[in-house]
């Protein structure tokens, strides 16, 4: 190459994108027809407005410069016919899901939260709090009533408590001082008062008892010893009575006793059916230790149609 001699080629003609200008297109420079000279490269050259849409052939409709395409419109409910789904396309491939990280250990993913557990604590520490306090309330109070207990305080009597002495309390003390007893024939009788054996269910000796007490002044006395001790004590007088209730006046060592003795007819015998009529009743007198006389009499307004069996005695309060 000398001065003035571009050589055989301008750099139009070796330029291999000459054919982008305009020097290079009035030299005659052509677009290469190699791919750009570069060996195994594709040639995607293609003309503005005729790239294909699905079907071979079909080119996408174009519109002049400042005019929008025009739109194709399908039927409804019909899918656009210049629209092909991107699998459809050559190297395209079906839609998948989404893939979910595996759960679990290694996974990386979140674990909900343990309901199950959580549950479980729950239902725990409620079982513990109501063992709580079952313990407090079963325990509660005992430190208190032992202290009370020792202190020797006075509490207040609960209904099952009576100020009466137990039937076992007098049992025990009849035990240990045999309290004496008395039939018909060991009574001292009033003029006019007299024994008889003829009505059936008597349990003195020989099945006797006292007739006659339905009189006015008409008694009966039993003299008691062997009174362990000052105190009450409880009378038992076995008797009939048929008909209606009776009543009669009861003395203690001279001193009429607070209420009549009450004589009713509690086996329910018919009037007159005194071999029915058998039953037993009893008072709360006040005897002193030792000797005691004990009176029963018709005294005025009494009702005294009875036969007396026997008279017994127990220490305290009782009812049998």
């Amino acid at each position: 190459m000398t001065p003035g001699n571009n050589g055989a080629s301008t750099p139009e003609d070796d330029d291999p994108f000459g054919y982008l200008y305009a020097d290079g297109q009035a030299n005659g420079a052509q677009p290469p027809s190699g791919g750009y000279g570069y060996p195994n490269s594709v040639n995607r050259v293609r003309p503005v407005g005729t790239r294909q849409y699905g079907a071979q052939g079909q080119a996408a409709p174009t519109a002049a410069y400042g005019q929008a395409a025009p739109q194709q419109q399908g039927a409804y409910g019909r899918p656009n016919a210049h629209y092909a789904a991107p699998e459809t396309l050559p190297g395209g491939g079906a839609p998948t899901a989404p893939q979910q990280p595996p759960r679990g250990a290694g996974g990386g993913g979140r674990r909900g939260p343990n309901t199950k557990g959580l549950l479980i604590g729950a239902v725990a520490v409620v079982a513990a709090v109501v063992v709580g306090i079952a313990v407090v309330m079963a325990n509660g109070g005992s430190d208190d009533d032992k202290k009370g207990d020792e202190a020797g305080g006075d509490t207040v009597p609960t209904q099952s408590q009576t100020t009466d002495p137990s039937p076992s309390a007098s049992s025990s003390a009849d035990d240990e001082v045999k309290l004496p007893s008395a039939e018909a024939g060991a009574l001292q009788l009033s003029p006019g008062v007299a024994t008889a054996s003829e009505v059936e269910g008597a349990q003195s000796a020989g099945g006797a008892y006292v007739a006659n007490l339905n009189q006015p002044g008409a008694s009966v006395t039993w003299t008691v010893n062997g009174i362990p001790e000052d105190g009450v004590y409880t009378l038992f007088a076995r008797y009939s009575a048929a008909g209606e209730d009776q009543s009669m006046t009861l003395t203690v060592n001279g001193k009429p006793f607070g209420s009549k003795m009450n004589l009713g007819n509690f086996a329910h015998a018919a009037d007159g059916d005194f071999a029915k009529g058998w039953t037993k009743t009893y008072v709360w007198p006040t005897l002193n230790k030792g000797t005691n006389t004990l009176s029963l009499s018709c005294a005025d307004g009494d009702r005294c149609n009875i036969l007396l069996d026997q008279f017994s005695l127990k220490k305290g309060q009782v009812k049998s």
